[in-house]
């Protein structure tokens, strides 16, 4: 797919965000941003940490008791991937007078699930160091102590994210995009994605120097942190364009969002220098249909969107058409 180039005034030598389809098809450098409760508080815990699959990198802490691994969004562990049952697993943390205790269960998963290359029979006990294949996820069992954990941590920061914003870097979030799109169309559910372009930021960078310009698009990637709800996604995907995903979601919520990040970006100047410099941005929408054959078609009609708004005068919210 090759959008068609854009001729914004003034933005000419802002980087073109054309999303080929070849860059929609690496799920391995699949972006999750860490929740509070991925840290391990014990000195030392266990958890899994993927060495295979759309979640690369991933650690997920495994909690005393039941974990459940699957695709179900309710899973304790959830595993983004069609082959992977909703209720695929389960690993049950005990402790015992003897230490810990790990055992593994399928749960009459459609594709099963494997310890160390075997087919798991009934339930296992399983330890550190073993490696556990669940659909086309292969996650392996890790004792963490701190060290272990921080080290994990920083390998999947820095494959995965924009350095300038702490943001999902642009192979990531376009990974989670095809992945979340995919989920979307097979089971029928909304799905939206938000284009957003600071508006004149060559203009910054020219009269404030470029780390008056790093400085907004950090600022940026905080107010859109502080706006998105836990299941959104965020990357940045160019040189002053961001790309936001929105699962679960319809053109009106989408729009909602959008115009707050808008209107809360406008009215809160950025301060370069002692001056008060008015910053804005300009927001594309578009919501799954049946004629998106996949997520680039999906994005285009956004980037289609972003045009108008640009077009129309910027620091303004566009949709595209549903048909």
């Amino acid at each position: 797919m090759q959008l068609p180039p854009r001729p914004w005034p003034e933005d000419t030598d802002a980087p073109d965000p054309t999303l080929p389809e070849s860059e929609m098809g690496d799920p391995n450098t699949t972006y999750r941003s860490r929740e509070p409760e991925d840290s391990i508080e014990a000195p030392c815990g266990f958890a899994l940490v993927v060495y295979a699959g759309s979640q690369l990198g991933r650690l997920f802490p495994i909690s005393i008791g039941e974990n459940i691994l699957g695709r179900s969004p309710t899973a304790s562990i959830t595993l983004l991937d069609e082959e992977v049952s909703r209720s695929h697993a389960r690993l049950m943390l005990e402790s015992t007078a003897d230490g810990t205790r790990l055992t593994l269960k399928d749960l009459g998963s459609t594709n099963g699930t494997f310890v160390n290359g075997k087919a798991l029979l009934g339930e296992q006990q399983v330890s550190a160091g073993d490696r556990l294949a669940v659909g086309g996820h292969v996650l392996k069992i890790v004792a963490m102590d701190p060290l272990e954990r921080s080290f994990h941590e920083t390998l999947l920061d820095q494959s995965t994210k924009d350095p300038l914003t702490g943001m999902a870097n642009r192979g990531a979030i376009l990974a989670d995009l095809q992945s979340r799109f995919e989920l979307s169309r097979r089971h029928g559910r909304s799905l939206s994605v938000v284009m957003c372009d600071l508006d004149f930021f060559k203009r910054i960078n020219d009269t404030h120097g470029h780390g008056a310009g790093d400085t907004v698009l950090s600022n940026f990637g905080d107010l859109l942190r502080l706006n998105l709800r836990g299941t959104d996604l965020a990357g940045r995907i160019g040189g002053e364009e961001f790309l936001l995903v929105l699962p679960e979601t319809e053109t009106e919520g989408a729009m909602f969002l959008a115009e707050r990040i808008r209107s809360a970006l406008a009215e809160t100047p950025q301060i370069i220098a002692n001056e008060a410099v008015p910053v804005t941005c300009s927001l594309g929408i578009a919501e799954r249909n049946a004629t998106d054959r996949n997520a680039g078609m999906l994005l285009g009609r956004a980037d289609g969107a972003l045009y108008a708004a640009k077009s129309a005068g910027r620091n303004r919210v566009e949709t595209a058409g549903k048909a």
